[in-house]
């Protein structure tokens, strides 16, 4: 892994040569002098705000040095972002902007269950997908031949989770998700490990009503079962109204959240002294990440701002769209996604990439991170 993550930069470097993929900036479309227009379905407004930003920045640093080399097949590559707001009507609506505006592909994709509904729309127009942060199950079992993830599914995400419960001794487990689709995935994922005999006790299985401020009677259900370590599955809003009052109600346990409650409003909604402690089930950020000192100086030179969460995922996803598109020889979907299907070796942040015939990583890359002094930090890589 160490050795992979080194690489990164390297590739990085590469892809602003000739030397990455002899001639990502070489060849020439036949077709269409125009610039290539990829899509971002991203949430610039509701409760996940925050995130899109990141995202955006993440891919048009890839977008802007892939540019400045060029393009990709002689082509400079544009970016259009939709807002999503995390919403299933409004995602649809603005992955169809997308569609109507002539993307090439969609390098977008946060919350699952506002993805989810997208897919039938890119995958119609035979526009392919590769998404940054969503994972959920779910979009992999539509079987959507356009559809690729370059984050760690559910499945990865609940098995890191138990082998870090197992790792820590805990003896009872409380699952709580929020019925979104991601979060319910991981959730019900990890409660069917935890129902296996050997390990840990499930000592139960809640769900919250998302957008509520008041989780009295999910802490008093919890609590009931007494359990020693607790796994929020859900995002950061919710996530850390019911840290704050689980602590209140006097939970001295273990507490663990999953990658869509990585962030720093996790720690201000509940509280530093609430938050320290909190593990987290997490791809990795930048600033956990070996060798990515350069890109994330790079990033704050160009952005004035930290790189968040997923903004390495969606360089990625530009990346690896700019790389099979160049191979397709153009921007025709089902030769791109035959040239996705094809990739094999060529290095992201998480390692040398090569998709499972489920168009998901072979690895998932989840870390364990841990909050101290009121930051995400790295816990543990789960080798």
């Amino acid at each position: 892994m160490k050795k992979a993550l080194l690489g990164v930069t390297a590739a990085a470097i590469a892809l602003s040569t000739s030397a990455c993929g002899q001639g990502l900036l070489g060849g020439d479309s036949k077709k269409d002098k125009g610039p290539i227009l990829l899509g971002m379905d991203i949430p610039l407004s509701g409760s996940s705000a925050d995130i899109g930003p990141d995202m955006k920045n993440g891919a048009q640093m890839a977008i802007d040095e892939i540019n400045a080399k060029g393009g990709v097949l002689g082509r400079k590559l544009q970016l259009r972002a939709e807002d999503d707001a995390c919403d299933p009507k409004t995602a649809v609506a603005a992955a169809n902007k997308l569609v109507a505006a002539g993307v090439a592909a969609s390098v977008g994709g946060y919350c699952s269950g506002a993805t989810l509904p997208t897919l039938p729309v890119f995958d119609r127009a035979k526009i392919p997908m590769i998404i940054p942060a969503a994972n959920s199950t779910e979009l992999v079992a539509q079987k959507l031949r356009h559809v690729f993830l370059v984050n760690g599914t559910g499945d990865q995400q609940a098995a890191a989770a138990m082998a870090w419960v197992t790792k820590g001794g805990a003896k009872k487990v409380a699952l709580i998700h929020d019925n979104t689709s991601y979060s319910k995935d991981i959730a019900v994922r990890t409660a069917a490990e935890l129902d296996k005999p050997g390990g840990p006790d499930k000592a139960t299985l809640d769900a919250v009503n998302p957008g509520e401020s008041d989780y009295s009677a999910n802490v008093t259900n919890v609590l009931k079962s007494s359990p020693d370590f607790i796994y929020w599955t859900g995002y950061y809003q919710e996530g850390g109204l019911l840290l704050r009052q689980l602590r209140q109600a006097g939970y001295k346990g273990k507490f663990m959240v999953a990658d869509g409650s990585v962030d720093a409003k996790l720690v201000k909604i509940a509280g530093d002294k609430a938050t320290d402690g909190t593990f987290a089930t997490m791809t990795q950020t930048p600033d956990t990440i070996q060798g990515a000192e350069n890109w994330i100086s790079g990033y704050k030179q160009k952005f004035d701002a930290d790189p968040g969460p997923y903004s390495t995922q969606s360089y990625d996803a530009v990346r690896v769209a700019a790389e099979a598109i160049k191979d397709a020889g153009g921007t025709d979907g089902d030769k791109v996604v035959k040239a996705l299907e094809g990739i094999n070796g060529f290095q992201i942040f998480s390692g040398p990439l090569k998709f499972t015939p489920q168009h998901t990583l072979t690895n998932g890359g989840f870390v364990i991170l841990v909050v101290k002094n009121g930051k995400f930090v790295l816990q543990d890589a789960l080798k």
